[in-house]
């Protein structure tokens, strides 16, 4: 697909040619795919008019139009057509089918994403309509990330269907059924799957919620990984479930293959669609077809690509047989490299908390410095956590606590529209800890700052 798409591009795409003269390519020179330059969002489509970057230089080729936003809180427009989405559909089929066996189980899919123009419930919803005009008995509700109208559409209509499945980020589907809990749902009896995306959760994580939720850990919470650049890119099956909860058990078995200490999210993806490429330095591009092509576009989430076969046969040498799952090769994602965190599905950027830090009633006592990070709770809920570095001197207070983490909330609110409209308003508050100077765990001295930790 690399040599093909980047021809077809060539020719039809003005930004694209463009790009590969600003990078001193000759195209016709161009034979071996390694050659092709990597495209970013940084050197391509912050460079290049959106209408210049559409196949022949024309937006209004696009049916449809979403929004992600980028480090500066300004939404990136992604333009989208019917066909464009054809390999989406593939991905939310395979889980509704082979995972959900919605093909022949009534279903009401209930989409908990954040509605409007934002990307992820433009696309779950198309994706799940797909399925019914494809003959699934599935119905879709679309409630958004109203917490209330949420248990609404599942007590008056889920007891009428043989399954509700629940579609929406990790930590806010783990809020509506912990909410459900305490107002009385029994969920067990509307025999609930979930639909996850934008977040890695760990194997613990996935048995309390089906704990909860009186689901199979295994076959009723999927996994989901995806982009705004291109929509849904890969999909947990219960053959990669298996193999994720058994590294899971064995920490040494999984730094060995992953060559790091956290556990990823695996998933598979097909090649024919969505071609990945492993970076060296351990991160990721692909290259897809679309009405605005990506050629080799660098991601920069840190991963990386096992064949089918190699993978299951690594766990048969440890004892362990994954059984059967679909014939594609695997793709593990630990999420974005340096520079955010994920939280509720919105990407958190440092520079968004750097303004909260430099309002004068937090500046005076913090030198700028920090690091962000999610943690898990005692009851395993998602907790945006902010280090701070206090000033020399600088004495660490409740009320200060207080104070910075109100600021950080207000600027995440103000400059991040996706933080805005993902998180829920009782978990945009960071929990922060002030830390002194030079705090030897998260500011040593002459060591280059990482304002992000996994």
């Amino acid at each position: 697909m690399p040599m093909a798409l980047f021809r077809d591009a060539v020719a039809t795409v003005p930004a694209y040619a463009e790009f590969l003269r600003r990078n001193a390519i000759d195209p016709g020179r161009v034979a071996d795919p390694a050659a092709i330059p990597l495209m970013t969002k940084q050197n391509y489509h912050q460079v290049f008019p959106l209408s210049e970057r559409c196949r022949g230089g024309r937006l209004e080729s696009a049916d449809i139009v979403a929004l992600s936003s980028g480090s500066s809180g300004r939404p990136t427009v992604w333009p989208r057509s019917a066909a464009d989405e054809e390999a989406v559909f593939a991905r939310f089929e395979q889980v509704f089918a082979d995972g959900f066996r919605a093909a022949e189980r009534s279903t009401l899919a209930v989409v908990c994403f954040a509605l409007g123009n934002w990307v992820g419930g433009l696309y779950t919803l198309g994706a799940v309509r797909h399925l019914a005009g494809r003959g699934f008995p599935l119905t879709v509700a679309a409630p958004g990330n109203d917490l209330d109208e949420i248990l609404r559409v599942v007590g008056e209509l889920g007891g009428r269907y043989d399954q509700v499945v629940l579609l929406g980020y990790p930590p806010f589907v783990k809020g509506v059924i912990d909410a459900g809990i305490a107002r009385g749902v029994d969920w067990p009896a509307y025999h609930p799957m979930l639909a996850l995306a934008g977040e890695v959760f760990s194997e613990q994580w996935r048995e309390l919620v089906a704990s909860r939720a009186g689901a199979d850990p295994v076959t009723d919470i999927v996994s989901l990984y995806g982009t705004a650049d291109a929509g849904v890119l890969g999909n947990e099956t219960p053959l990669s479930v298996r193999i994720r909860r058994f590294l899971a058990s064995r920490p040494d078995v999984s730094a060995e293959l992953f060559g790091d200490a956290r556990l990823p999210t695996l998933v598979q993806y097909d090649p024919a669609t969505r071609l990945f490429e492993e970076i060296e330095g351990g991160t990721l591009a692909f290259s897809a077809d679309g009405t605005v092509p990506l050629v080799r576009y660098h991601i920069a989430d840190e991963g990386g690509l096992f064949p089918r076969e190699r993978l299951i046969e690594r766990c048969r040498r440890e004892g362990f047989e994954p059984g059967d799952g679909p014939d594609l090769p695997f793709v593990y994602v630990f999420g974005r490299s340096l520079f955010t965190v994920s939280y509720f599905g919105a990407n958190v950027y440092p520079e968004n908390i750097t303004v909260g830090l430099e309002r004068p009633d937090v500046a005076e006592w913090t030198t700028g410095r920090f690091v962000v990070r999610t943690l898990e709770d005692d009851d395993r809920d998602l907790v945006l956590n902010v280090v701070v570095e206090l000033a020399p001197g600088a004495e660490a207070t409740a009320d200060r606590r207080a104070v910075a983490a109100e600021s950080i909330r207000r600027e995440l609110g103000r400059l991040n529209s996706e933080f805005a409209h993902y998180v829920p308003a009782d978990r945009q508050t960071p929990d922060v800890e002030l830390r002194p100077a030079d705090d030897p765990e998260f500011f040593p001295p002459g060591v280059k700052h990482r304002y992000t930790r996994p």
